[in-house]
């Protein structure tokens, strides 16, 4: 604080000298509060209570796994959920009715109730694992949907392996322990693995490991940077949205390889033959059979339209789909899927040219909606979406923490942070230009949960209990006017 001092002493008239100096007074600490530590000592005793990495991780997953199959039980025992074509399609939306036509002998076609003929609405890796359960379960039955979404919770409980690896190698144990435990009860990891026939749980796995891969590929052979890519290639086809980060990955191995004053360029572009190897099949397939160019999928126009169409009682028009539209079934069987696009493209065009202003408020929306899962007030669309006005506020804590998180961190050490920033600002862009909604930011919610515990605990390699309130952390040390 500024406090005024006499710096030749007093005078007679007992009024301060103009000369004035400027000194220094560290902020003194304030005494630790005990029922912080008593926290930070609970939890410390919660995280090492089973000394080895591998026994405490092993026991986190299983806890994870169990989690996420207890919600399996209950959902495969709604059976309206799951054992007849529409409702299993419901649950599972284009990526089931695909899968039934792959199962059928069709081929990879059809994505919505009747048959349609060839398609590449959906990414080619979850129908294909769904369609081998109907193979191996019996096809709509309560025993093949048990099947996909015990592989979800497999792939979901997982995940807590390559965060705790992740964040063991760039902070420390304590954090990678606190991070692999967080993921294991974070509630939207286990809702949307364990309740929803989708590729979120498997592309969270996969994403997360190509982050741990390209942490350390710097590390080791060129096969490993091989591997890297055909990794991330297998990763696109279980959820193209990923492909943005593809570059920003090879960015961090590409530094750390620089810094280190190691040749980069071959290796990179061994990576990127992998990517292309496992990609390429599935492009041939597209334009043998579609007969047009497009990367792995060909639904973006749809979706565009879907959030630009003048229609603002939900950020996903239902009118826009086929699926839940007779109108445009009718167009979309009668067109042909590339013509139906094609149109769908230039309506969506043609709508933002006449309505920049429309659109850029939509865009703010679907921002919003994104992160904290708010789209609107009105108790129509509330009547469909009930949990919207609950998730409001868990979404803005959680938010909070990952600039929390990223604070921190940043302080610490700004390369490792550059990555999950990158990270956060590219990734949601096609759907703030689309349509948006919280189960499409699953990829990134692993990395959300990992700067979440950072906010929360933050990144000492022991536990530390804090002596200074949030607001004061930030604040720099005093300064007095003398």
């Amino acid at each position: 604080m500024w406090a005024p001092y006499d710096t030749l002493g007093s005078n007679k008239s007992n009024k301060p000298n103009r000369k004035a100096v400027l000194i220094y007074t560290p902020r003194t600490q304030t005494p630790p509060d005990s029922s912080r530590e008593t926290r930070a000592s609970l939890l410390s005793r919660l995280l090492h209570q089973v000394e080895s990495p591998s026994a405490y991780l092993s026991l986190v997953v299983l806890a994870a796994l169990v989690l996420r199959l207890v919600v399996v039980f209950f959902v495969v025992h709604d059976s309206s959920h799951t054992v007849n074509d529409n409702n299993f399609g419901w649950e599972s939306w284009e990526m089931g009715w695909t899968a039934r036509s792959i199962f059928l002998g069709k081929g990879f076609s059809s994505p919505f109730l009747p048959q349609t003929g060839p398609t590449a609405l959906v990414p080619p890796l979850y129908p294909y694992l769904i369609a081998f359960s109907f193979k191996l379960f019996g096809f709509w039955t309560s025993a093949a949907a048990a099947a996909v979404l015990s592989f979800n919770a497999v792939c979901s409980a997982l995940t807590c392996i390559p965060l705790f690896l992740l964040v063991r190698n760039t902070l420390n144990e304590r954090v990678g322990r606190i991070v692999a435990l967080a993921w294991a009860i974070y509630p939207f990891a286990i809702y949307f693995s364990a309740s929803r026939v989708w590729d979120y749980a498997l592309t969270g796995l996969l994403f997360t490991t190509c982050l741990l891969i390209a942490q350390s590929v710097h590390l080791r052979s060129a096969w490993a940077w091989l591997g890297f890519g055909l990794l991330y290639g297998v990763a696109v086809l279980s959820n193209p949205s990923i492909t943005t980060l593809l570059p920003v990955f090879l960015l961090i191995a590409i530094i750390k390889m620089h810094s280190a004053r190691k040749p980069w360029l071959k290796k990179t572009a061994l990576a990127l033959v992998g990517f292309v190897l496992v990609c390429t099949p599935w492009q041939i397939r597209n334009y043998r059979v579609m007969h047009a160019n497009f990367f792995i999928r060909d639904g973006f126009a749809l979706e565009a339209y879907a959030g630009n169409n003048g229609d603002t009682t939900a950020s996903n028009s239902a009118f826009a789909h086929p699926a839940s539209n007779p109108v445009e079934m009718e167009k979309y069987q009668t067109m042909g899927e590339i013509a139906y696009m094609q149109q769908k493209h230039d309506l969506f065009i043609a709508f933002m040219k006449q309505h920049p202003g429309f659109v850029a408020v939509a865009t703010v929306r679907r921002i919003v909606r994104f992160w904290l899962g708010y789209w609107s007030f009105s108790p129509s669309y509330l009547k469909y979406e009930p949990f919207d006005l609950p998730n409001v506020p868990f979404c803005m804590f959680l938010c909070f923490f990952v600039y929390k998180g990223l604070r921190r961190w940043w302080k610490q050490d700004r390369k490792a942070v550059v990555p999950y920033l990158m990270a956060m600002a590219i990734f949601p862009l096609p759907y703030y230009l689309t349509h948006s909604s919280m189960d499409y930011r699953q990829p990134l919610e692993p990395m959300m949960i990992l700067l979440v515990s950072i906010g929360l605990f933050g990144t000492a390699p022991a536990w530390e209990p804090a002596t200074e309130t949030d607001s004061e952390e930030d604040l720099d040390d005093e300064f007095v006017l003398a």
